[in-house]
């Protein structure tokens, strides 16, 4: 079996071969093929009369009144500044041209390239193990866990602003995560579950609650149902922990439900201003199941904690979840950068530091700011208002604007309440760019930075929000392109407009100059060649 398979001319290794082959030969192929048309065209310059369409074409060119050139380069103006307007506009949508786009993905398979795989596996899972190299794409989608609450919060905004905060494609994350967390096993569905399942996958949020309510008059102890109203229908955060309350006493030995009701109860009590019983709550949980480290319940209690101001809890906790072994977010190094902040902004002088140097101190506060920023470049816009900020998303990507727009949204006031805080940010953060390598084929700290994020970004915040980019993309070559044949074919009409004979005439220098090599060539090859060789190919 394995010779006749190595002997068949299809098998993969032949077909890469033949492609790489063809590759390789495309540019001596296209000389030839040009070398060929040239000697055609003088082969046949006689049998074809082609000297006499010449002539009668330069006779035709010359009877055109200005009139028509003008019409000629307006036209062309018009069109590529139709083209320029399109491309900047796709540009500034999806981060790419389109010409490019279509180029790549039409012309250069057929040219026997290979495509890109930087956007495949685009939200492939992440290993959060330490390795050399990461095998995987880093542009996993993860669950935003200090996600406000639907109808309380987003809806609210909804309703003063008329712009959705969510997009389509983050409600259906948020639908598959509650299919996953709440239904269980599909073989053995109640059905209150079934109920639930399909109301999970609703567009509509009115039909979500609808079907939230039937589900609870077929089961009173529909736990999953009492969830999505807190979620959804419930416009205060009082009414909502009162529905998670319910949802919590009927909720059984379900472990999912449990972590997901007692975490939400806990973000009440915070909004709330409940914040030692939040505290409380979130310790608790993270003692009752620490297995579930992956849900991230430790960011939510270091906010809690921040607001208490007990830092030097927020310390014990970036001990423990701050380890080279273990994930990072933008949480935990923006938290371990503003507590290093806080122990000498107050005191910070940029002058002063000018002239006798950082201290220890201020060094690792510095060095602190740089190490975040790499990881996430988006954030300081946020916190030093330089960017407005809008409602974050239910889901974020780790070192994407949606993880910088979420973390800013809860952690600027903590930032502002420690004096200097971001003075000493303002000064320092840019100085992250002179440490890491450009382009950025390695980085500094972390992994090089994922190429996949604005893509991903776009797909999770809203359209209304632009979105930020690193690093900075120049324009692409057919934006610069047509922008400079659309302002040469402007000023061409101008002038032909407003100089009908000097350009007539320099357009007749011009075109003789470009043709002067194609005769020189030809009168060379008549030369070279003896008459009576080329009176037989004629005769042919």
């Amino acid at each position: 079996m394995e010779d006749s398979t190595g002997s068949n001319p299809q098998s993969p290794g032949f077909t890469e071969k033949l492609k790489s082959w063809l590759s390789w030969s495309w540019t001596y192929v296209c000389f030839l093929w040009f070398g060929m048309v040239l000697i055609m065209i003088y082969v046949l310059w006689s049998p074809l009369k082609l000297q006499e369409t010449l002539t009668s074409a330069s006779v035709f060119l010359n009877t055109l009144t200005p009139k028509f050139y003008v019409a000629l380069t307006g036209t062309s103006s018009l069109i590529s500044g139709l083209i320029l307007i399109f491309e900047w506009w796709y540009f500034r949508k999806y981060g790419t041209s389109f010409i490019e786009q279509v180029s790549v993905s039409h012309l250069r398979p057929l040219l026997g390239g290979v495509e890109s795989s930087s956007t495949t596996g685009l939200f492939s899972s992440v290993n959060g193990d330490a390795e050399p190299r990461p095998s995987v794409s880093e542009c996993k989608v993860w669950r935003n866990p200090l996600n406000l609450f639907r109808g309380a919060e987003y809806n609210r905004y909804t309703w003063v602003t008329g712009k959705e905060p969510l997009t389509y494609y983050d409600m259906n994350l948020s639908a598959q995560d509650h299919q996953t967390f709440f239904t269980g096993d599909t073989q053995q569905l109640r059905p209150e579950d079934a109920v639930m399942q399909k109301a999970w996958r609703e567009r509509n949020p009115q039909a979500r609650i609808r079907a939230a309510y039937q589900a609870i008059e077929i089961n009173h102890q529909c736990a999953a149902a009492y969830v999505l109203l807190a979620e959804e229908e419930a416009t205060t955060i009082t009414e909502a922990e009162r529905l998670f309350k319910k949802a919590l006493s009927i909720a059984g030995k379900d472990i999912n439900l449990l972590v997901y009701i007692k975490r939400r109860l806990a973000m009440c009590a915070r909004k709330l201003g409940r914040i030692k019983e939040a505290v409380k709550m979130m310790r608790d949980l993270m003692k009752e199941f620490p297995l579930l480290g992956m849900l991230n319940i430790h960011e939510n209690l270091l906010e809690a904690l921040l607001e208490l101001q007990a830092y030097a809890d927020v310390q014990a906790v970036l001990a423990k979840y701050d380890d080279i072994s273990l994930p990072k977010s933008a949480t935990i190094c923006y938290t371990s950068a503003l507590l290093k902040a806080r122990a000498v902004s107050d005191k910070f002088s940029p002058e002063a530091a000018s002239r006798r140097g950082l201290s220890t101190a201020e060094m690792n506060a510095v060095e602190a700011i740089h190490r975040a920023v790499e990881f996430n470049p988006h954030v300081p816009k946020y916190l030093l208002e330089m960017k407005s900020l809008i409602l974050p998303p239910e889901h974020i990507l780790k070192r994407g604007d949606s993880e910088a727009v979420a973390y800013a949204f809860f952690h600027l006031q903590h930032w502002k309440r420690a004096e200097g805080a971001l003075n000493l940010l303002h000064c320092t953060w840019e100085g992250t760019f002179r440490i890491i390598p450009y382009p950025l084929e390695k980085g500094h700290l972390f992994y090089p930075y994922p190429g996949c994020t604005e893509t991903a970004d776009r797909e999770l915040l809203p359209s209304f929000h632009e979105v930020s980019v690193y690093p900075k993309k120049e324009l692409p070559f057919f934006i610069l392109f047509t922008a400079g044949l659309c302002s040469f074919t402007a000023m061409l009409a101008m002038l032909t407009h407003q100089f009908p004979e000097l350009m007539g005439v320099f357009a007749k220098a011009f075109f003789s100059t470009l043709f002067a090599p194609l005769g020189f060539f030809a009168d060379k090859m008549e030369s070279f060649m003896p008459s009576s060789f080329w009176h037989q190919l004629t005769r042919i």
